[in-house]
C-alpha cells in the first residue's frame, strides 16, 4: 500500500482509474452511500472504490464488491452478475488529503448490478457514513446526491 506523500504526488499529476458500483433494486431504487471521506464528501453517491497497480480489473470489481458492499458471496453464489454500463470521467477540485490545491481525476468503469427487491441494505463501512436506497426520480431531484452520481441515472433502463 502507498503511503499518504506518495499517493499525493501520483493522485496530483496522473489520473486513477476506478469502478462504481451501481447496484439496483427492483428495478426502480438505487443504493447510494453518504461519503465520508473526499472528494465528495458529505454527498450521497454510489459506491466504488479505484483499481490498484497490478491488479486485474474482475479482481478489482470482486474486490470492491466485497468490501464496499459484502456481495461477494450473492455474487458468486447467487447468481447476481455485474454487467459493465460504461465509462465516466470524474473531475474534482479536491483530493482525499483535503482541499490542498491538489485536484482528483477519476477514469471510472462503472458496472451496474440488479438485486431482488428484497434485498437487504448493507450496512455502513469506513468510506459511507451510511447507506440507503432511493427510488430513482427522488436522487435526480436531490440536491445531496453527486451530479456524477445523476450521471449514470439519465441514461438508465427502468424495469
Amino acid at each position: 500500500m502507498l503511503d499518504t506523500q506518495t499517493f499525493k504526488k501520483i493522485v496530483a499529476v496522473t489520473p486513477l482509474v476506478s469502478i462504481d458500483l451501481i447496484v439496483m433494486r427492483g428495478g426502480h431504487e438505487v443504493l447510494l452511500g453518504l461519503r465520508n471521506n473526499r472528494p465528495a464528501q458529505g454527498f450521497w453517491f454510489v459506491p466504488g472504490g479505484r483499481i490498484l497497480k497490478n491488479e486485474p480489473i474482475q479482481t478489482a470489481l470482486s474486490r470492491i464488491i466485497t468490501s464496499e458492499l459484502d456481495l461477494a458471496t450473492h455474487i458468486l453464489c447467487g447468481g447476481l452478475k455485474p454487467t459493465f454500463y460504461g465509462t465516466y470521467e470524474h473531475f474534482y477540485q479536491d483530493c482525499f488529503a483535503g482541499d490542498i490545491g491538489i485536484s482528483t481525476h477519476y477514469v471510472v468503469m462503472a458496472y451496474r448490478i440488479d438485486v431482488p427487491s428484497n434485498f437487504a441494505l448493507p450496512t455502513a463501512d469506513g468510506q459511507h457514513v451510511e447507506f440507503k436506497w432511493w427510488p430513482i426520480q427522488d436522487a435526480l431531484s436531490s440536491g445531496t446526491v453527486h451530479q456524477y452520481t445523476k450521471n449514470y441515472f439519465i441514461n438508465l433502463e427502468y424495469r
